[in-house]
């Protein structure tokens, strides 16, 4: 069992930037690679960033390459989103992730409100 747990959350004007967290507690954190979606209302959720549980890989949606960058640390079980020149369609709840072979877990979600 692994559960997950996000802030960093806001309202923020298009172009500023803010930093997500998601602490994990429960298995062993480095089993497991991370990721960040997100969901806007009346949308479906969707992928936004993924990380390897190195850190050494990373993936991003073609929309928030180049702004958003993902990152982690093992060691206080900890993972991040790093999101620069936001834009009001990133508004939207973001939901950390977490994946393993053997099945995934989610967070309760953190909102994210981008004024224009």
């Amino acid at each position: 069992q692994v559960q997950l747990v996000e802030s960093g959350g806001g309202l923020v004007q298009a172009g500023g930037s803010l930093r997500l967290s998601c602490a994990a507690s429960g298995r062993t954190f480095s089993d497991f690679d991370m990721g960040w979606y997100r969901q806007a209302p009346g949308k479906e959720r969707e992928f936004v960033a993924t990380i390897s549980r190195s850190g050494r890989s990373t993936n991003y949606k073609d929309s928030v390459k180049g702004r958003f960058t993902i990152s982690r640390d093992n060691a206080k079980k900890l993972v991040y989103l790093q999101m620069n020149n936001l834009k009001p369609e990133d508004t939207a709840i973001y939901y950390c992730n977490a994946a393993r072979d053997l099945g995934y877990y989610w967070g309760q979600g953190t909102q994210v409100t981008v004024s224009s």
